[in-house]
């Protein structure tokens, strides 16, 4: 069956007669053929060159990127489940400064929303650090991943997985939408829940706590105790229930997101004015997240959240970038000295050079999105999106996004939801979401949860309480 980048080959070819326009439609109209997994010698490379999540596992010929040693997997001494992670690296220096005087001599390792904020703010800079290759995750990751790489494929026109369980679906991946899903499915722990506070700073300076509450996960897909044959295909199940401030208090979202067509995702909210729990689809694409009193997108949320259906994906390639890493430092800053005017504290975010993979997603046609074009740049570490930007239909840069990851080797893992938020470019108004700074527990480990505690009906008891 011809493929996507197939297709559009033949439409950049010039292929302008009228059967071959007409053969073109009827091949566009048919859904996207099950993507191959890779070969067994392929995936072998998984235990050889290639870290077990399929990064590369040597370090760069400059030697300002280390090889990957197994990452950071020991917890620091007394520490206690749910306490804030201390900065694992506290004796590190910056090795370099990069600002609006100097940003041309890096411009390739920079990305377009960085820049646009130094030309912006001539006072913003990143601090750049020594690499630090910290990313892990247990044993039963690494074989399921490999196991994952010779039998997972892409199926509902790219949209969804079959074949994949417990690991990174993708690890050698082939196109933009494999790259994406194993986003999705980056490993950030099982069970845990965690309070937290959004931050919303104005143009104008001022800064505000938009909505605090609590956030709990359950990642089904990376249970050890579910057996691929039982597991029901939502990969997870979410609750961000809402504290504060009192005029927000009560309401919450609940979301069960599914690894393909067989498992529909299911949003519910509860309002306090509705006094009920009412389905949400507007909770998605480019509604304005009431979470972020507007300034962020629904599906912006940990970076990307919900359907991604409205762009296609191509994968661009992998490239060295200076990118948020190993944050914890700034996790347990003061929110007065991290939330700053204009951007966050430049003394207090700590970017690394890594390698990334970078995914540009552009409209599909026929399709409707605010952000016509973005560039995704995921961590090939941890698979997850530490920055992208968005542009608008005018082509204009309009918003970038980043996540501060918080580095857990208790869990092990480099958490990737957390700490994440953006800029409006054009207004000039940021937020940081999911921050715990000030708070006393970060994120706290759980046992399993039981499914009920995920359930519309236990939402509504919580929220009639």
């Amino acid at each position: 069956m011809t493929t996507i980048m197939q297709k559009r080959h033949l439409l950049q070819a010039g292929l302008a007669t009228a059967s071959a326009l007409s053969a073109i439609a009827a091949l566009a109209a048919l859904p996207l053929a099950a993507q191959a997994a890779v070969s067994a010698e392929e995936a072998a490379k998984l235990k050889t060159t290639l870290t077990p999540m399929g990064a590369e596992k040597a370090g760069n010929k400059e030697g300002t990127i280390p090889p990957w040693e197994g990452g950071l997997t020991k917890a620091p001494a007394g520490y206690k489940n749910g306490d804030p992670r201390p900065d694992p690296f506290p004796n590190d220096k910056p090795v370099l400064t990069i600002n609006a005087k100097n940003m041309d001599q890096h411009a390739a390792k920079l990305s377009d929303g960085v820049k646009a904020l130094m030309k912006k703010y001539p006072d913003f800079r990143i601090e750049v650090y020594p690499t630090r290759r910290t990313a892990a995750a247990p044993q039963y990751v690494y074989d399921n991943t490999f196991r994952n790489a010779t039998r997972a494929k892409l199926v509902d026109n790219g949209q969804g997985i079959e074949g994949a369980f417990g690991g990174i679906p993708f690890p050698i991946p082939k196109d933009g939408y494999e790259a994406i899903l194993n986003h999705r499915l980056a490993w950030k722990g099982v069970n845990w829940t965690t309070p937290l506070r959004v931050w919303v700073m104005t143009a104008d300076g001022k800064r505000s706590m938009a909505s605090g509450g609590t956030q709990t996960f359950r990642n089904v897909y990376y249970d050890p105790d579910v057996k691929p044959e039982s597991f029901d295909g939502y990969y997870t199940l979410g609750k961000f229930a809402v504290s504060e401030p009192g005029s927000k208090a009560g309401e919450a979202i609940l979301a069960h997101d599914g690894l393909n067509a067989s498992a529909p995702r299911g949003l519910w909210q509860y309002l306090v004015g509705q006094r009920r729990v009412r389905k949400a689809p507007s909770v998605g694409y480019d509604t304005p997240d009431a979470v972020t009193s507007g300034i962020g997108l629904f599906d912006e949320a940990f970076n990307l959240f919900g359907p991604i259906d409205k762009h296609e994906l191509k994968l661009v390639g992998k490239k060295e970038m200076y990118i948020p890493y190993n944050n914890n430092r700034a996790a347990s800053a003061k929110v007065a000295d991290l939330v700053t005017p204009k951007t966050l504290n430049p003394g207090l975010v700590r970017w690394e050079l890594h390698r990334v993979w970078e995914v540009e997603a552009t409209l599909a046609a026929g399709k409707r999105h605010v952000a016509a074009k973005r560039k995704y740049y995921i961590d090939e570490d941890s698979w997850q999106i530490i920055l992208f930007d968005g542009w608008d239909a005018k082509g204009e840069l309009w918003r970038t996004n980043f996540t501060l990851t918080l580095t857990a080797p208790d869990i092990p893992a480099v958490i990737g939801n957390l700490f994440w938020g953006g800029y409006d470019l054009q207004t000039g108004a940021y937020y940081l979401n999911m921050a715990t700074n000030e708070l006393p527990v970060q994120v706290k480990v759980l046992p399993t949860l039981p499914r009920s505690f995920f359930s519309p009906e236990e939402l509504a008891n919580e929220s009639t309480r």
